[in-house]
């Protein structure tokens, strides 16, 4: 997110794309392979207009390196303690050109130590695990289409998974909190068991683990779609939303206000419904916001 709070950027390096409806109908034939359904998901807001990027593209697109990744004509590479992004993709569903370069630089120096705080899972069975690996970071944004250039505060995670997603979960919420003096994670997860788990890892401003007094989910308000969103904070707070990036029938992306120990933050929050996500009227209309090359 830029530091004046007027763009802000997102982008997911997806091995099997997890909420793709060509995955999901593979995977109802039999066993499917992952690699067959990946994509590079770029998400541009701006104050002229926002931008939505995902493509699918079988394995023959997909290089694999310790340090890098590309799929199709976008790359991920850790380079100098820095991790670069150069993506080139087609918005949907009207298509024009998202292009540029986005440099993150996380707070801790080496990648290879920031995922020692690798493996939180989410379920029971460590099927579905969570990866902070730079909680704090800085972003250097320069596109080229549309012509933009942004500076402003990062976050770098991973998600990995041996079943899809719907199995294990009814929904989940996650945020990042950015307060004057670090950032409060919070992952509220939902499981198909009845069982519900709230993760809330908080880092000082130099990246080091600190301690946060007990939150409580707290109400931000139902989506156009009318989903639930709720934010892990202090209990008893009113959290504002300030704006409502994506707005899906089963997934909205929004920016809020909350406070974490007393303090006021800024907060980026992802709701998620996994029920709606698997219902047959919402797997027709996901080919209307991807792509698909061949």
């Amino acid at each position: 997110m830029s530091d004046d709070g007027r763009s802000a950027i997102t982008i997911i390096a997806m091995l099997g794309s997890v909420f793709s409806p060509y995955y999901a109908r593979a995977r109802a034939r039999g066993a499917a392979d992952p690699l067959m359904h990946c994509a590079m998901n770029v998400a541009l807001y701006g104050p002229r207009a926002d931008r939505w990027a995902l493509t699918e593209r079988p394995r023959g697109a997909v290089f694999q390196a310790p340090r890098s990744l590309a799929i199709g004509p976008s790359v991920m590479e850790w380079s100098g303690g820095e991790l670069r992004v150069a993506f080139d993709e087609v918005t949907a569903p009207v298509p024009s050109r998202l292009a540029g370069t986005v440099r993150l630089r996380p707070s801790a120096p080496e990648p290879a130590a920031l995922g020692a705080r690798a493996g939180v899972a989410l379920d029971r069975w460590g099927r579905h695990r969570w990866s902070p690996l730079a909680p704090i970071a800085r972003a250097e944004v320069e596109l080229a289409h549309p012509s933009l250039r942004f500076s402003g505060s990062a976050y770098l995670d991973t998600n990995a998974g041996d079943e899809p997603l719907e199995r294990a979960f009814d929904r989940w919420t996650w945020s990042r909190a950015l307060g004057s003096d670090g950032i409060a994670l919070t992952y509220d997860v939902r499981r198909r068991d009845g069982t519900r788990v709230l993760l809330s890892p908080a880092f000082d401003a130099g990246g080091g683990a600190r301690e946060l007094p007990p939150l409580a989910p707290r109400p931000l308000g139902d989506t156009r779609w009318g989903m639930a969103r709720e934010i892990a904070a202090d209990p008893g707070s009113s959290p504002r939303l300030l704006r409502t990036y994506e707005d899906t029938p089963f997934y909205a992306r929004s920016l809020a206000a909350a406070t974490f120990a007393g303090k006021p933050a800024t907060v980026v929050h992802e709701a998620l419904s996994l029920d709606r996500f698997a219902s047959p009227w919402v797997q027709f209309l996901l080919p209307f916001r991807m792509r698909r090359a061949r």
